[in-house]
């Protein structure tokens, strides 16, 4: 991670997604929505469910809000049927792009996509043509000053693959995803809450941006992020 700092990455893209707070509510209601669908109302046995319900916390979402998601997903309401395809591409510099979706209307999506990446400097590929420079794991990411032996001894003995320390002194925690929110709670109960915790597409690496090459990848995965069919852009950036 040598060059820039993993931390301030990470607050950078918390704040950009806090200034669209209501796109974001309205991409957790289908995320709650299709993970009711596919795993069940019971977050005891849905981790995917529970995530998604801690993120709607995170964002302040009206609980109203989130039980009606789950009962459209769970067929106590009536709701629309999403469906889920990813697409990947590749933006400025050679970056790689990852584009999850939900939508009701494949072709529309793909029609979307596809001119957000040509209008701002990408183009999409086919399937397959990035996801291996990806991991799909959990990511916890703790600020600088957390405990470093706590988090080390409660995390590795909880069953987390990797727990890193970046240059810039926050700490990074990765986990299998099926063990990602029974490790979560291990370190909560520890008393180690993370600023981020979520699973990811994590980058194995990352290529560094600057000036007008970085607000040009920025531009890039502002246009995709924004499209109400797309749920989470992933990138190899590092901006």
């Amino acid at each position: 991670m040598a060059g820039h700092s993993k931390w301030a990455n990470i607050q950078h893209r918390k704040g950009r997604q806090d200034e669209k707070r209501g796109k974001i509510w309205t991409k957790l209601i289908k995320e709650i929505t299709v993970a009711a669908k596919l795993g069940g109302g019971d977050l005891a046995t849905n981790p995917r469910l529970r995530l998604a319900i801690d993120k709607a916390k995170d964002a302040n979402m009206p609980n109203d809000n989130v039980q009606r998601a789950i009962a459209r997903g769970t067929g106590s309401l009536e709701g629309v049927n999403y469906e889920e395809i990813r697409y990947e591409g590749y933006g400025i510099n050679g970056v790689a792009v990852i584009v999850d979706c939900l939508t009701d209307n494949r072709t529309r999506t793909v029609a979307e996509v596809r001119h957000a990446f040509a209008k701002n400097g990408g183009n999409m590929g086919a399937e397959g043509s990035v996801a291996f420079l990806f991991k799909h794991c959990g990511q916890m990411l703790f600020a600088p000053g957390a405990n470093e032996d706590l988090l080390l001894e409660v995390a590795l003995d909880a069953g987390a693959e990797d727990v890193i320390t970046h240059e810039d002194g926050s700490f990074e925690v990765l986990t299998p995803v099926p063990e990602f929110t029974n490790i979560q709670d291990a370190l909560i109960k520890a008393g180690l809450k993370a600023e981020l915790a979520t699973v990811t597409m994590r980058p194995e690496n990352e290529i560094a941006l600057e000036s007008i090459q970085a607000q040009s990848m920025q531009k890039l995965l502002d246009a995709l992020e924004n499209l109400d069919d797309v749920q989470e852009v992933f990138s190899n950036a590092a901006l």
